[in-house]
């Protein structure tokens, strides 16, 4: 379940990430809780952060290569 963020402007990109941010920090809450249903979203969602910050940090360095 691998999430294509190639096509992503960087505007997206942050955006999208916030809401995984709070989606992960929501879903650490339940699991202190105990109200999960899938144990494994944790680390997919984990995994898309991961992918995306590094996709932010391609458009960055790309970005400022332009400028340059």
């Amino acid at each position: 379940m691998k999430n294509s963020f190639k096509d992503m402007k960087l505007d997206e990109m942050l955006v999208k990430r916030d809401e995984l941010r709070k989606k992960y920090f929501d879903l650490r809450f339940q699991m202190v809780v105990g109200h999960v249903e899938n144990p494994l979203e944790r680390r997919n969602l984990r995994r898309q952060i991961a992918r995306i910050e590094t996709r932010i940090a391609e458009a960055q360095r790309s970005g400022a290569a332009k400028k340059a």
